[in-house]
């Protein structure tokens, strides 16, 4: 046979193939898992989502995405990860002490985090420049930023003596923060003391018990604690106490402040590292990103509840204030 007539028959064959059956060839697959609920995490799945998009991955299209909800539950962590092995997708992409779980269900997947407090203390990557494995994404610095965001608080409350830190000690990023927040405290004159939270229910009676005995609240990040953060802010507001988080997003209900990373900037870049995997890039020869920007967010309709005077030179640097 020619080659001419070999194509032409090539094309007559796969024209005989139904449409529908072509069409069920096999997208790449993402697994999403979010540590917390689609509400929560609204704006940061839009920001990875639009950013997709831009480069050419578009669900349902040319890719094809499972989202997976553990709703603060870690022990969901495991399950869905488990999950995700058997779907064969190819690429998880993870936050916080979820990564931990997937990391454990497989080896070979690529998995791409959002938000990891401390990959290289964690034992996620072998370093941030090259994490080798099947694990790279982008640092928090949860515990780098710490002093920081405690050195705020005490800008804005001069009084501030009495300080409880919230924290799930489930989660080694947490317990990690806690530690850190604790020491720091203590050095700079603090009486610190840490509330273990490790389910949902454990919240209301822990922040009423602290009426009267304590100043502020610092919030360490965690999955359990940001599917909850509205609820634990109007708890905190109802107890008069102030309270520190990691994220503009976790400031609804009455949150104080926030000190740390723009999140859904960290979401949109995560998409560009799962492009790059599943363009053919090795996750281990993807260098740990860093944030490339913190910010100072002041919720000045919290602090008039609170009856509160935020320092002027305070509002000055932040990069928002709530009205």
């Amino acid at each position: 046979m020619k080659r001419r007539e070999f194509i032409a028959a090539l094309g007559g064959a796969a024209a005989g193939v139904p449409f529908a059956a072509r069409a069920q060839q096999k997208l790449p697959t993402i697994g999403f898992l979010s540590v917390s609920t689609p509400t929560a995490w609204r704006h940061f799945v839009a920001a990875f989502d639009q950013r997709l998009r831009e480069l050419g991955w578009i669900d349902g299209r040319t890719v094809a995405i499972e989202y997976r909800w553990a709703e603060g539950r870690s022990e969901r962590f495991a399950e869905i990860s488990a999950e995700f092995v058997r779907l064969k997708v190819d690429v998880i992409v993870a936050g916080g002490g979820a990564v931990l779980a997937a990391k454990h269900a497989t080896s070979v997947i690529p998995i791409v985090f959002t938000l990891a407090n401390d990959p290289l203390g964690a034992g996620l990557v072998a370093s941030l420049s090259r994490p080798g494995g099947n694990v790279t994404g982008l640092s928090l610095q949860g515990p780098d930023i710490a002093g920081k965001r405690l050195g705020l608080l005490r800008e804005a409350l001069p009084n501030l003596r009495r300080l409880a830190v919230i924290a799930n000690p489930a989660s080694p990023q947490a317990a990690s923060e806690l530690g850190e927040v604790q020491t720091i405290a203590r050095t700079a004159g603090l009486e610190p003391a840490g509330l273990e939270i490790r389910r949902a229910e454990d919240f209301a009676p822990a922040i009423e018990a602290l009426k009267g005995r304590a100043d502020a609240i610092y919030v360490c990040a965690d999955a359990l604690v940001g599917a909850n953060s509205a609820r634990n802010n109007t708890l905190a507001l109802a107890a008069r106490l102030p309270t520190m988080l990691y994220a503009r997003e976790y400031l609804e209900g009455g949150g104080f402040m926030s000190y740390g990373p723009n999140v859904p900037d960290l979401f949109r870049r995560s998409a560009d590292f799962v492009d790059k995997i599943l363009r053919g890039t090795k996750p281990g020869d993807i260098p740990v990103e860093q944030p490339t920007k913190l910010e100072l967010i002041v919720n000045l309709q919290a602090a008039k509840m609170l009856g509160l005077d935020v320092p002027a030179t305070l509002l000055a640097r932040a990069d928002e204030v709530i009205e």
